[in-house]
């Protein structure tokens, strides 16, 4: 790792690296879909911005996060600002946690991204339904949020050694 101390543009490029792989991300909107899995989704940027929010605030701007929520609402079709207020209020959830929290416990923040999850998976439910009169298909909330859940381990344990290799 000593190689990105001594080249500062290569080191500025992997401390970023979690907003690009969320840009990424939220233009991509990947689907499983085309693999014929039907009930298998889950939502990426919501991982990446619980977890960096959490752990690594340094490197992670709030102001970039709502662009990007502009940018996946337009590439999904929804209302301009749906996809924003879920991300900001997912770094607002997650800085809470982080401010008081005083022994950090995987465990815990697991369930507390289950919490935070399955709140702003229900706000956006109850906003596009109700205000938009959009159709939505319950089913895909409930699926989307249980892989979302499960695979946060999985990405915790790969961000955790990204975030080893930034600080040594």
């Amino acid at each position: 790792m000593t190689i990105f101390h001594k080249r500062k543009f290569l080191f500025r490029i992997y401390s970023w690296l979690p907003l690009i792989i969320l840009y990424v991300s939220v233009l991509n909107e990947f689907d499983f879909n085309y693999l014929d899995i039907e009930y298998f989704s889950f939502n990426f940027p919501f991982i990446i911005i619980f977890y960096f929010t959490l752990k690594d605030s340094l490197h992670f701007d709030y102001l970039l996060v709502f662009f990007a929520g502009l940018i996946n609402d337009v590439v999904i079709g929804f209302p301009l600002g749906i996809s924003s207020l879920s991300y900001v209020l997912i770094c607002s959830f997650s800085s809470y946690l982080r401010s008081i929290t005083i022994r950090p416990n995987i465990i815990k923040d697991w369930f507390y991204f289950l919490f935070v999850i399955s709140l702003i998976n229900s706000l956006n439910y109850t906003i596009l339904f109700l205000i938009f009169s959009y159709e939505l298909n319950l089913t895909f909330y409930l699926v989307n949020n249980f892989f979302t859940f499960l695979l946060y381990i999985l990405f915790t344990q790969i961000f955790n050694y990204y975030l080893k290799g930034l600080n040594e």
